[in-house]
């Protein structure tokens, strides 16, 4: 092959197509726009992540192109964003580009974005300079990226943000990005922008997904778009290939490179004979071979001092302004001719090759020059790389000749090395290698170097040397992180095994953290001041067969009951709270009630409400977090806060107090603290369906009849102050789940009590239903007469009853003289756990569970069981 037909093959000239050898022999098919083929050929990757490798004919790394051409694709993409996001919200956004394939492309889209400023991502830590975030890149050799910007103001704008990469093939990188930086710095919109978009179909949706996860807009800009059919065994047969292929090194003395030597190396590339790597063509798998020259002498190496201004960042690494980007126009044109007036007089064919991530700064160089020089001379544009790529001399493949030698920049993660490709034999005059300071090191110029691999093939190596900018060393002030944006709510069956739509979970997913610790060592750790009982949860109660037959009778036998309830506090809710209420539960034992009076809207009067469900912990107050939710998603006037009953009215002050706070801290207002219930026995609230202290069957069990939700958690380790408190999904439960059944056994009665619940709901909206506490009133005189001096040990009512049964050291229960059936699961409880059952003549409720007060585990005999005091 002639050099300059190897040449114009790099630049997709020859009309074969460079990717067709690996097309051929893997069966790999580029499918979709007809310009795909023009913009991209195929490698093989010495990667065991990918065996194919998307060689771009535009972007300037791999393949030398003219540099017109490589910034004229960034610009473009560019002002099609800016087209994208009119004028104003354009001014406001920030470009961000991935190191470091595409660094300069990244550049040059904030050039044609307009005034945007630029940062990229790096592999090399800088001294001094901290963190503003990081991401990974799962099918990268080299994976950690690090944002090290050095105004962290940069960032935190909540203008659009602009992320570009080379391609776009499988979305994780980009979404490993968004999730990152949107952990910290929120904003409503972002914009991915690639050159190709080579998603699969499998992965076509998840950016549309993700954007809906995070409440935000995703938008995506291309020049052409398709995807990469894969057959099965590609991977395998991509390594075979690599390794078939890879010709052993070869030690230049002892063959060094004569025209026979090409011409050998050349009739090697014929399949008619063994296929050979181009490694075979370049330097150290075996000796030079010509470029221009016939001779196997070493080029010169000079330097050329552009005179670089001072005042302007080298790249991206640190941030990039418009002001740098004046000053940078500025003086390109005098560096350019500096440049020019080094070159060779008889030089017609001249490569400027830049460096890893710098690759704006000699791209705008070549395109200077390539305007300087006019048609006289042919610039071509390209990098080094740290990806190793096999090299194939044949018309079909797109990397023909690769150049090996050792990092030259003391790379954070060690020695390595590094690859230049298509520029042995590819018919230069002259290169000029365009480093930082960083990078001009004794490695650069070891006989093994860059500088050497290049003078053995290039008659001319012009090494031009771009001051690496290091911010001041007093940093500038940390930005203050915005409020993070919060998640959507967390949904079935995902999280929960409610449907989706019956509930949204205001709450973060901590299924795989272990939180829970038996039942005395919490009581204990609760009542000496050790820890919240919002830090662990119990260990779930699984009932017994017996048990679980009471359940069923209970719930047989009170179905009825509770859908007359249901229906009588939904009634009330649409007509005195909103006639279209959001509901928001508190979770967990609101939450059932929640789902139960959506369904009734639904059924009466066709409505389908938005419901949530979020935390609130006593002594702790309601999640802010979910709050602020809220308050971004509705109207807080249309919010209804819904319980399963009331005891002693804990919750109801907890929430009233924290709705204040809440307000005076963020000035919100319109959030009603009356809470709707299903059962207000301890008469704590104006809103409810009935005041009876009877069994609701959702009290009796724990997550198996609450879509298998624990109960919800506030540990400040696990629970960030821009976190929704947490908890968790029991999904191994999932066979003894009865949520569905008890909401289906509820709703199933609500046709039999229509006429029922309409006059209820009259007697309900003319009674005088103010709260009159005697709920609390009782347990503060129950506290005093059995010597416990604590009214958070005193739980009121059938629910709050069972509660203390199953959760936490019960002492003792009292029981309302002659109680039914709505406490035979209570005595079942009360009989397998040792606690005595207390009947008691007025007492204001069904009955009241009794914590056992001062609990220490030296207070329960061998077998484990209370005893009294």
């Amino acid at each position: 092959m002639t050099e300059r037909a190897h040449a114009a093959h790099a630049e997709g000239e020859t009309g074969v197509w460079s990717g067709s050898w690996v097309a051929e022999r893997l069966g790999v098919e580029l499918a979709g726009d007809e310009a795909l083929t023009g913009l991209l050929g195929l490698a093989l990757r010495r990667n065991p992540k990918r065996a194919h490798l998307l060689v771009s004919n535009v972007l300037g790394k791999h393949v030398p192109q003219a540099p017109s051409v490589v910034y004229g694709h960034g610009v473009a993409l560019g002002r099609r964003v800016r087209e994208l996001l009119g004028a104003e919200a354009a001014e406001g956004a920030v470009v961000l580009g991935y190191a470091e394939t595409a660094t300069g492309l990244g550049h040059s889209v904030a050039d044609g974005l307009g005034s945007a400023p630029y940062l990229h991502s790096t592999r090399r830590a800088v001294a001094g300079v901290a963190r503003a975030g990081g991401f990974e890149e799962s099918h990268s050799h080299a994976t950690s990226h690090l944002l090290l910007p050095q105004d962290p103001a940069l960032l935190a704008g909540d203008g659009p943000l602009v992320l570009v990469d080379d391609e776009f093939s499988t979305g994780n990188t980009v979404l490993n990005t968004i999730r990152a930086l949107h952990e910290r710095y929120p904003r409503k919109r972002y914009v991915v922008v690639a050159l190709v978009d080579m998603r699969s179909p499998a992965d076509a949706g998840r950016l549309d997904a993700f954007a809906g996860e995070i409440g935000a807009r995703v938008d995506l800009v291309t020049t052409a778009s398709g995807t990469v059919r894969l057959p099965p065994g590609v991977l395998e047969k991509g390594q075979e290939l690599v390794a078939r292929y890879e010709a052993p090194p070869v030690d230049p003395a002892t063959e060094p490179t004569t025209e026979a030597t090409t011409e050998r190396t050349t009739e090697a590339t014929s399949e008619a004979r063994t296929e050979r790597t181009a490694e075979a063509t370049s330097i150290p798998a075996s000796g030079p071979t010509g470029g221009s020259r016939g001779a196997a002498s070493p080029g010169s190496v000079e330097r050329v001092d552009l005179r670089w201004p001072h005042d302007v960042p080298d790249g991206g690494r640190h941030g990039f302004t418009a002001a740098d980007r004046d000053r940078l126009e500025s003086a390109l044109p005098g560096m350019a001719a500096r440049i020019a007036d080094a070159l060779p007089a008889r030089a017609r064919r001249v490569l400027v090759l830049g460096f890893e991530e710098l690759m704006y700064a000699p791209l705008r160089l070549a395109q200077a020059l390539e305007q300087a020089v006019g048609g006289e001379v042919d610039v071509r544009y390209s990098t080094t790389t740290r990806s190793p790529v096999l090299a194939v001399d044949d018309p079909g493949y797109a990397i023909r000749t690769r150049l090996v030698f050792p990092a030259h920049d003391d790379p954070a993660d060690g020695p390595g090395e590094r690859y230049a490709y298509n520029v042995a034999g590819a018919g230069f005059d002259a290169v000029i290698a365009v480093v930082d300071s960083a990078a001009d090191t004794p490695a650069l110029h070891a006989p093994d170097g860059l500088a050497a691999r290049l003078a053995a093939h290039v008659p001319h190596v012009l090494l031009a040397v771009v001051p690496s900018y290091v911010p001041p060393a007093s940093p500038a002030p940390q930005a203050p992180e915005r409020p993070p944006m919060l998640p959507e709510p967390l949904r079935g069956p995902a999280f929960s095994s409610y449907a989706p739509d019956e509930v949204g979970w205001l709450l973060q997913d901590l299924s795989d953290v272990t939180l829970e610790a038996p039942t005395e060592e919490r009581e204990e750790a609760i009542q000496s001041g050790g820890a919240h009982y919002a830090e662990s949860l119990p260990v779930e109660y699984q009932p017994s067969e017996q048990y679980q037959e009471l359940f069923h009778a209970a719930l047989d036998s009170s179905a009825a009951r509770l859908a007359r309830a249901v229906g009588a506090v939904t009634e009330v809710v649409l007509t005195e709270r909103s006639p279209r209420p959001v509901l928001v539960s508190l979770a967990r034992a609101g939450t059932p009630v929640g789902v139960l009076m959506r369904r009734w809207a639904r059924f009466r009067h066709g409505l389908d409400l938005p419901h949530y469900a979020v935390s609130i912990v006593r002594g702790r107050g309601i999640d802010a977090n979910a709050l602020r939710w809220l308050a971004d998603h509705h109207d807080p006037a249309d919010v209804v806060f819904v319980d399963g009953w009331t005891g002693k009215g804990a919750i109801t002050r907890e929430l009233a107090a924290a709705l204040r706070d809440f307000e005076a801290s963020d000035g919100v207002t319109g959030f009603d603290p009356e809470i709707a219930v299903l059962a207000d026995p301890g008469s704590c609230v104006r809103t409810y369906g009935t005041r009876d202290d009877f069994l609701i069957p959702s009290a009796c069990l724990n997550s198996t009849v609450s879509g298998l939700i624990s109960r919800t958690v506030l540990r400040a380790d696990l629970v960030g102050p821009h976190d929704f408190h947490g908890a968790k999904f029991y999904r191994e439960l999932a066979g003894a789940d009865l949520s569905p059944a008890f909401l289906d056994a509820v709703s199933a009665r609500f046709p039999d009590v229509t006429e029922s619940v309409d006059a209820h709901v009259k007697e309900l909206l003319s009674a005088d239903r103010t709260p009159t506490w005697e709920g609390w009133a009782a347990v503060e005189r129950i506290s005093e007469e059995y010597g416990i001096h604590d009214v958070n040990l005193v739980k009121p009512g059938v629910g709050e009853t069972t509660r203390v049964m199953l959760r936490r050291v019960p002492w003792k229960v009292l029981a309302r003289a002659g109680a039914g059936a709505d406490l035979d699961h209570v005595r079942l409880l009360a009989e397998q756990r040792g606690v005595p059952v207390e009947e008691v003549a007025d007492l204001p409720y069904t009955c009241v569970g009794l914590i056992h007060p001062q609990y220490t585990r030296g207070a329960t005999g061998a077998d484990g069981k209370a005893v009294t005091l």
